[in-house]
């Protein structure tokens, strides 16, 4: 069959859950045995999330390929196990770059260059993308933003033309909020009525309204909204509130969202979606025999979503050992001194050290390492927590003073952790750093091998320093040795020490692969460490 499309955006209020509504539909009709893909477009003018602080959008999430993107893409892997690549994630910078580029190159015959036809005609280019090469039935691609704000404005307009050029072959959900006076205690549709209204100027009619709430909603009120929204009665469903994403598919299931797009799109249901892996999930997440505390080390802890991939694959590793993996937010700048330290640990079963970049937070990640190291506390490092572990290492257990990143000091006597060499002569930082999945060939006995059960593995990786290989025999001859080596480049990708409980360190990021369905092996071993 030919692809079709459905688009999902969001009205009224921002951060409503378009993504995992998207994922969800993604996972239904992938199990329903349609072949489906994901894509985000993003309406800022950064060419990518790369040089973003996490502050801002959270977590930059990476592909196999080596894109940098938004971290909605985390959730489509999640959900549907399918990997994602630079085609997944589009801003509105590298829209505008790529026409820029072609206008400098000619390629336009001299032509004023314009929002239309131009701007226009890249996004549905890259919208189409995915769809060309033939290998998905639908593509579910989620507009960023709210309708309405005027970065978004021609990502709307380039789906206005989409729909008429595809015809029958496309579907528009849109997202709005419910929300609920206490006052009154009445749940109020006007915002709904409102969002649709500026969609409907922007010359889009959505076939699907998802409704945001935290209360149930009655027959009476998807009738209004259908009314009003000219929405068939059917296409008004609700998203209501639930205490894990991960149930999202299951209350759209209930909804017959999967089968209100198939039925709008003339295609035939097929088999009932297989569910069975998924609420066996659920269930050992909501069922567990124990639980433990892991604190998670960061200079980004107040946004959550910095470390979003991290969490998750938490959930993951937990609902595997059937256990709950309660995260303890612990902020390396300002939560973290000589004096509390003990205090603050005493109650955790587990210590991770979160990636990172730059001087703030180092010391709160140094202290945070020495007591996992020397408490016997299980400890995964991940990339800055990882270089971060080598430096501790070589201060306290090889007494090699003031060793460092060149990173932080770039005149340190010790430099363990140095500029890799590819990035020496590299002076523009965005899409610039080591990026994507390289292989690692893993040591016989060591605790990596040992979770991976494989001897060969692939990981993702996105940073520009690492572990300096002239310390390699000082580290190994005092104890700290290398178990993970690229076999390209010899870059080391993983640290170990075999004389403690469990203590790996990485310079990968193992949490960009954590599926549901495919727990992340080190994640796994981790929690089960910090279980024994």
């Amino acid at each position: 069959m030919s692809t079709k499309y459905v688009f999902v955006t969001g009205g009224v209020a921002s951060s409503l859950g378009k993504g995992i509504i998207a994922s969800s539909l993604a996972k239904l009709l992938q199990s329903r045995g349609y072949k489906v893909a994901n894509q985000k477009l993003d309406p800022y003018i950064n060419v990518d999330p790369g040089t973003l602080n996490p502050y801002e959008h959270g977590e930059c999430y990476v592909t196999n390929d080596g894109a940098e993107t938004d971290l909605d893409l985390g959730h489509y892997e999640r959900f549907t196990n399918i990997p994602t690549s630079q085609a997944n994630n589009i801003t509105t910078g590298r829209i505008y770059q790529n026409v820029i580029t072609k206008e400098r190159r000619g390629d336009y015959l001299g032509k004023t260059v314009q929002i239309i036809p131009h701007i226009t005609d890249e996004i549905k280019r890259n919208i189409k993308l995915l769809g060309s090469q033939g290998d998905y039935d639908f593509v579910i691609t989620e507009i960023g933003g709210t309708v309405g704000d005027i970065e978004s404005l021609p990502f709307i307009e380039a789906v206005r033309q989409l729909r008429w050029e595809l015809g029958e072959k496309s579907v528009f959900i849109h997202l709005t909020l419910v929300p609920y006076l206490t006052a009154s205690g009445e749940l109020k549709t006007k915002p709904t009525q409102h969002s649709v209204k500026a969609l409907l100027e922007n010359g889009v009619q959505p076939d699907i309204i998802v409704l945001r709430t935290e209360h149930e909603l009655g027959s009476d009120i998807r009738r209004k909204v259908a009314l009003f929204c000219n929405v068939d009665p059917k296409a008004v469903i609700q998203s209501i509130d639930v205490d894990t994403i991960y149930k999202v598919p299951i209350k759209m299931r209930e909804e017959k969202l999967d089968e209100i797009v198939l039925s709008q799109l003339g295609l035939p249901l097929k088999h009932e979606p297989d569910l069975e892996s998924w609420e066996r999930f659920l269930y050992k997440f909501k069922n567990y025999n124990r639980k433990i505390n892991i604190a998670l080390v960061g200079k980004y802890v107040e946004l959550h979503d910095a470390y979003k991939s991290i969490v998750e694959s938490f959930i993951h590793a937990g609902a595997a050992n059937d256990c709950k993996v309660n995260i303890k937010w612990v902020h390396s700048s300002h939560d973290i001194h000589v004096d509390n330290i003990c205090e603050l640990f005493k109650d955790v079963d587990g210590i991770l050290v979160a990636p990172g970049f730059g001087q703030r937070g180092i010391e709160g990640k140094l202290l945070a390492i020495e007591y996992a190291r020397t408490n016997n506390i299980p400890f995964l490092g991940i990339c800055l927590g990882m270089q971060m572990a080598v430096i501790e290492y070589a201060r306290n257990v090889m007494h090699l003073e003031g060793a460092d990143s060149t990173e932080m000091a770039p005149k340190t006597k010790y430099p363990v952790i140095d500029l890799m060499e590819s990035q020496k002569e590299v002076t523009d930082k965005g899409g610039t750093m080591r990026l994507g999945a390289y292989k690692c060939v893993l040591k016989e006995g060591s605790k990596a091998m040992e979770a991976y059960g494989t001897k060969e593995i692939e990981e993702r990786h996105r940073h520009r320093y690492e572990f300096n290989g002239e310390y390699t025999d000082q580290f190994e001859a005092a104890g700290m040795i290398t178990t993970g080596v690229n076999p390209e480049t010899g870059l080391t990708e993983i640290v170990e020490i075999p004389t403690h409980k469990w203590f790996v360190g990485t310079q990968f990021h193992p949490e960009y692969k954590s599926t549901v369905t495919n727990p992340h092996p080190l994640f796994v071993a981790f929690v089960k460490a910090c279980l024994s």
